[in-house]
């Protein structure tokens, strides 16, 4: 059996944010015969406007969904902004629901996981891109969850937190056991 490829986003820009760092402990610590690809380059899209989304759709678009289209599964990764999904990663999630009922990631496994400053973290934005992205195509498999406040690190990398790094490596086992 070849490989499973699983899709990595991270819905912050920042390159030193807790979100990116999760994002790269899951590359690092995936199991064998699964291997993480992070996408970085939210950043580029333009905002999604149907006018602009053709045959002459911008590189970094066409590169968003060959990127996924290529992947068996997905593992976004985001904080929360103000009690809800970072524009970047929702501008993201639009750009793959097209074309509508063929998205790349349709039918897909896909997870949501990440950490925030808030009591709960990130809860709230991590429902709201479950919900995004349930409706694009995907199947969001709920029940691969972890929300950490981002104190729970304590200015350390998450791979220092024994329980979260655990926790992590479950998870992409659990979402590459969905492919299939």
């Amino acid at each position: 059996m070849s490989d499973i490829k699983v899709l990595v986003l991270v819905g912050s820009l920042r390159a030193g944010s807790i979100n990116r760092q999760l994002a790269e402990l899951a590359v690092e610590s995936a199991p064998e015969g699964v291997t993480l690809e992070l996408f970085d380059r939210l950043g580029e899209l333009p905002f999604y406007n149907e006018d602009i989304d053709n045959d002459q759709v911008v590189e970094p678009v066409v590169a968003l969904r060959e990127a996924a289209a290529a992947a068996d599964a997905a593992l976004v990764v985001t904080p929360e902004y103000n009690g809800s999904i970072p524009g970047v990663l929702k501008n993201a999630i639009d750009w793959l629901s097209r074309p509508y009922g063929n998205s790349a990631l349709q039918g897909k496994p896909t997870a949501v996981i990440g950490a925030a400053l808030g009591q709960y973290g990130g809860v709230w934005a991590h429902d709201e891109t479950r919900k995004s992205f349930g409706i694009a195509g995907p199947r969001v498999v709920e029940d691969l969850k972890l929300s950490v406040q981002t104190t729970a690190f304590d200015g350390k990398h998450p791979r220092e937190n024994a329980e979260v790094a655990a926790n992590l490596q479950d998870i992409v086992g659990k979402l590459a056991a969905e492919v299939g």
